[in-house]
């Protein structure tokens, strides 16, 4: 296994459009740290955004920083106590959970640890991420994986972390049919964690035909185009005997989407809002939600998903390569945030990866995988 040096290249994004292929020190592992040497990442949509704009809710890019959260490696070193090192010693492979809490405040004690307001998620601006060759991860933080699972399946447990929470928060029962909208991502995984929990049929809204497309493949019993909120929301409610559905996740990001969802549920159902629309404050028929007594949830990110995540993924009840779409070796990062900046419509996720499954010269690696 090669040793970390006291170097190593990482992608640095120093504002908004300007990310660079640098060198940089290498982080060493503190207390009860692994450093784990990067094998492949995801790119998210959120990485995506703070390259485009610099900026996302509250977090600012106003200094140099690694993005990247959606990772797997090998650990290479480790401080990690006894107690914490059986399932992260030096060779193990391992998902890395990205938000790292204080472990003290009652929110962490409480097992809500999500919630910490001291809570350090790496690749949020100033924090670190994982687009490097190493990163320096709390040893209880890094996750085995299971030898079936790829590196390129295993860097998108992260995703599934958010649907398997958002199944979780929603509470959503075997047999009850669901909508997504959002067909991004976030919306896809959901949808198949909800198929894992025995939810469905599910009907899926985007405003993109490609994306309906996909999750028409994935399983979806309907396909809508949300161009149009009235005759997206009629044909929700034609579909289901004029009743709406007792599930509905807004994972789009769109606040006029967001907005949407309320109008898609059926009376006592619930709402779980997991996309960050771009607007903070925009209308929302909250009349809607006082009438058919709805529940409106939100969620922030995941917690204790990890290990169950895995196992979805393990047994394949969560099958995750199909939302595959673009690989790019490492060395070209800089290309793959260019690549799935100027094409949303045709990206689902793009992997970033030291070894991808693609001719040495890299010419393959941004072909769609058929």
């Amino acid at each position: 296994m090669e040793k970390a040096g006291a170097t190593m290249h990482a992608a640095v994004l120093h504002s908004a459009g300007d990310l660079r292929y640098e060198t940089v020190p290498t982080p060493a592992p503190r207390e009860d740290e692994a450093l784990v040497a990067i094998s492949a990442n995801g790119l998210c949509g959120s990485d995506v955004h703070f390259y485009e704009s610099g900026r996302l809710g509250p977090f600012v890019v106003d200094r140099p920083y690694i993005p990247g959260h959606e990772a797997v490696g090998v650990i290479v070193r480790s401080s990690a106590s006894r107690s914490a090192s059986a399932s992260v010693a030096v060779g193990a492979r391992v998902a890395i959970e990205p938000g790292i809490p204080c472990r003290r405040c009652s929110y962490c004690l409480r097992g809500l640890y999500n919630l910490c307001a001291e809570v350090r998620f790496l690749s949020a601006p100033p924090e670190n991420g994982t687009f490097a060759e190493y990163a320096a991860v709390p040893a209880d933080f890094c996750h085995p994986v299971p030898d079936v699972l790829s590196d390129e399946e295993a860097a998108l447990v992260e995703p599934v972390c958010v649907g398997l929470h958002a199944c979780n928060r929603a509470d959503i029962r075997p047999g009850a049919p669901f909508a997504i909208v959002g067909a991004g991502p976030i919306g896809l995984v959901t949808m198949l964690v909800a198929f894992a929990c025995g939810a469905g049929p599910a009907i899926v809204l985007d405003v993109v035909g490609s994306r309906l497309q996909k999750a028409v493949e994935l399983g979806a019993a309907h396909g809508v185009d949300a161009a149009d909120s009235e005759s997206a929301a009629r044909e929700v409610v034609d579909a289901t005997n004029g009743e709406g559905v007792p599930f509905v996740f807004d994972t789009s990001g769109s606040s006029a989407a967001c907005a949407l969802a309320p109008r898609l549920a059926a009376r006592a159902g619930v709402v779980t809002i997991v996309g960050w629309p771009e607007a903070s404050r925009f209308p929302f028929p909250i009349e809607l939600v006082i009438e058919r007594e709805l529940d409106v949830r939100g969620i922030n990110r995941y917690r204790n998903t990890f290990p169950a995540a895995l196992e979805l993924m393990r047994s394949r009840r969560v099958d995750v390569r199909p939302l595959i779409s673009h690989r790019f070796a490492f060395e070209r990062v800089l290309d793959a945030f260019e690549f799935a900046s100027k094409n949303r419509i045709e990206t689902i996720k793009v992997i970033v990866a030291e070894t991808p499954k693609t001719t040495p010269s890299g010419e393959a690696d941004a072909h769609r995988n058929e």
